[in-house]
């Protein structure tokens, strides 16, 4: 990746961050510690112009398909589509608003861009096998991308679409899992040991790839590496840090849920300002 294409992406991230701390601290409840974890690589993923998406077409039929599995985290989701022109960013400030099209958790039905309400942990890799399906059916070439968290990963029912993926030798989707160490009750270590996370997916049959969750030159490696994958599924584990870009949320569990007063919004901010 050259630096040019590598300072845009910088400067997109801290956008989306700022965002999201905007969006929070005026909506007054949320997930903040999560959206920031996965915001480099939703970044990459919407600006990087390796997806193929169109923003004045939403149900384009041959778009590169993206679901936010951990529907919590939706605050990096709506960030990167009111970026890239889905809806108008004034928007944003009514996120979790009565009446607002911008709810706790993602809606297909109300937000462009959504490929799937989310929300219930555990079962977007599931509707990402299901489309996956559906577009070998029809002998497309879209990808389906579907992002899960290391909390997540203890539902049982990812494990069950881990397996049917592989059954189904799935190479047009891709996993990405942000493993950013935390979840609402603490370290997932000690909430429930999911190490050796890596082995865990190589052995239910899927191609595994390890990255820095932060780097942008790794996750487009990755993503490259993913899209050539033809015979089995891929899971790109992005090893994250949770509250990624302001100092006082970085690997703070009590930021999982909590979002920022007008005071913290301000520092977050001026932090993010430095791209």
């Amino acid at each position: 990746m050259d630096n040019v294409k590598k300072e845009m992406l910088q400067k997109k991230a801290a956008e989306i961050r700022i965002d999201i701390m905007e969006m929070l601290c005026e909506a007054g409840s949320g997930h903040s510690g999560g959206s920031l974890s996965i915001a480099d690589v939703f970044t990459y993923l919407y600006f990087s112009g390796d997806l193929k998406m169109d923003p004045k077409n939403p149900s384009l039929k041959d778009r590169d398909r993206v679901i936010l599995s951990k529907g919590h985290a939706c605050p990096v989701l709506y960030a990167a589509l009111a970026e890239k022109g889905y809806f108008d960013k004034s928007i944003l400030k009514t996120l979790r608003k009565y009446g607002s099209i911008l709810q706790g958790h993602p809606d297909m039905k109300k937000v462009p861009g959504v490929e799937i309400s989310t929300g219930s942990l555990g079962q977007g890799l599931s509707a990402g096998v299901g489309m996956a399906l559906g577009l070998r059916l029809d002998n497309s070439p879209v990808n389906v991308f579907v992002i899960i968290g290391d909390g997540e990963s203890e539902e049982g029912q990812i494990w069950e679409a881990a397996m049917s993926a592989a059954h189904y030798k799935l190479g047009n989707l891709i996993g990405i899992l942000d493993k950013n160490g935390l979840q609402i009750d603490g370290f997932t270590k000690d909430i429930m040991n999911s190490e050796p996370i890596a082995d865990k997916w190589r052995a239910f049959g899927w191609k595994v790839i390890e990255i820095n969750a932060h780097d942008f030159n790794e996750i487009e490696n990755a993503v490259k590496q993913a899209k050539e994958e033809k015979n089995c599924p891929v899971m790109i584990i992005a090893n994250s840090i949770k509250g990624k870009g302001v100092s006082f949320m970085e690997n703070q569990c009590e930021w999982h849920g909590k979002t920022p007063n007008p005071e913290e919004r301000d520092r977050a901010i001026s932090e993010l300002k430095v791209y």
